[in-house]
């Protein structure tokens, strides 16, 4: 019954799911187009062989975490499965060698698809278990940062430098300092780091407009747009329509691509909790989402003192962690909740963009503007913070309900 529940609250979207025992352990990884009919497929009888049957028999529960897109599951997926080395993945692979995407340790390294893995020195990525998916990635990489793919340094330029997929270091087309950084930027790609790829991006382009490189900085910016559209697919134009005009509404000096969200519930101030949600460039990034306990006003009704206690504890943990800062903090509320979180940032030093939202009439509230925007509900600015708004509400509602829960059963 519980993993039936767990089925239907799945996403009908892409994402990788955790399949685990009964100690929690992760038994399998997989990635999917539809969260919810992947998973659901493995409880269909007929659907399944005798070792997906073995497999199922072990799962007790099942974690999900959704992406934008098909080819960020793909590499999502291989991330996790040699971080967590699930016992099923290496026993239902059936002897089939899944493909590696292979740099070679050289002065301008190759880049190529190998299977199975080499012995030698050079750094693999993979394995893969979508041999097309993961071919067409590459073709799209490569058009963003061209590479080598030549098993040997050639003497001249062959056709690949032609069509824009080679920039042709064996002619001294490109200096090893630049073609150093597109292998960056591709390993920051195979490794998951999209969020590191898009700030060191990020900041090349302000470091080449400071210099007044325009041509160079237009080249880092189409780079960049051009990324997103891997990561996000059809959906990154919009996103990045909607963080312009909200970047250009706030006065904000960049675009908020890290939005983090907060919210509490309670009821007669009982269970007491914070939430707080993390959008990267339009999309939950679940990785990031916290739960907070209210530990100093539990079993009062004060949701000022409450969200001043779960944003003080989140962000002087990444002040001494030395973490990353989200580009853009909202909360669910308006001055009088702006007010006091902006009280617990200037007490811990820090200064980051914050705005409140006011659910009755949607009317969003700025740190550093007098009066509330109000803008049409069609506004694309707008859809976006009400989006991340109502996701954080969501999730404090759902960790409420289960300390409810749990409260009853132990009261049983």
């Amino acid at each position: 019954m519980v993993l039936e529940k767990t089925i239907k609250s799945l996403p009908d979207s892409c994402g990788v799911y955790l399949m685990k025992d009964r100690d929690g352990k992760v038994i399998y990884i997989g990635k999917a187009i539809s969260l919810k009919k992947r998973v659901g497929s493995y409880f269909k009888k007929n659907q399944i062989s005798s070792k997906q049957d073995a497999l199922i028999k072990q799962v007790k529960d099942i974690d999900y975490i959704p992406t934008a897109s098909e080819i960020e599951a793909l590499l999502l997926e291989a991330d996790l499965i040699k971080r967590f080395k699930p016992k099923y993945n290496i026993s239902l692979r059936d002897d089939k060698t899944f493909p590696f995407i292979k740099i070679t340790q050289e002065k301008f390294p190759a880049i190529s698809i190998c299977r199975p893995k080499n012995k030698d020195n050079a750094l693999c990525f993979g394995p893969y278990t979508d041999s097309q998916a993961i071919r067409e990635l590459i073709k799209r990489i490569r058009k963003i940062f061209p590479f080598r793919s030549c098993p040997k340094m050639p003497k001249k330029a062959c056709l690949n430098f032609h069509i824009g997929l080679c920039p042709a270091p064996c002619i001294g087309k490109i200096n090893k300092k630049d073609y150093a950084q597109n292998v960056r930027s591709i390993s920051l790609i195979l490794k998951g780091k999209r969020e590191s790829l898009f700030r060191i991006l990020q900041e090349e382009i302000r470091i080449e407009s400071d210099k007044r490189n325009f041509e160079e900085a237009a080249k880092l910016r189409d780079q960049m747009l051009a990324l997103g559209s891997i990561y996000l697919g059809g959906y990154v134009n919009n996103f990045l329509e909607e963080a312009k005009q909200l970047a250009q509404i706030l006065g904000l000096k960049k675009l908020p691509f890290r939005i983090e969200a907060f919210d509490v519930s309670n009821i007669s101030g009982k269970e007491a909790v914070g939430s707080l949600v993390s959008f990267w460039r339009g999309s939950p990034d679940k990785n990031n989402y916290r739960r907070f306990r209210i530990k100093e006003s539990q079993g009062q009704i004060d949701d000022y003192k409450m969200l001043a206690e779960i944003t003080r504890r989140r962000y002087a943990r990444l002040k001494n962690e030395g973490l990353v800062f989200p580009d853009l903090i909202l909360i669910d509320g308006g001055k009088g909740q702006v007010s006091v979180v902006k009280n617990e940032l200037d007490r811990l030093h820090l200064d980051l963009p914050l705005i409140g939202i006011a659910k009755s009439e949607e009317k969003i509230f700025s740190f550093n503007k007098r009066n509330p925007i109000k803008l049409p509900l069609n506004n694309p600015a707008l859809r976006l913070v009400m989006r991340i708004r109502d996701e954080a509400h969501r999730f404090a509602i759902s960790y409420h309900h289960l300390l409810r829960r749990k409260k009853t059963f132990e009261e049983k």
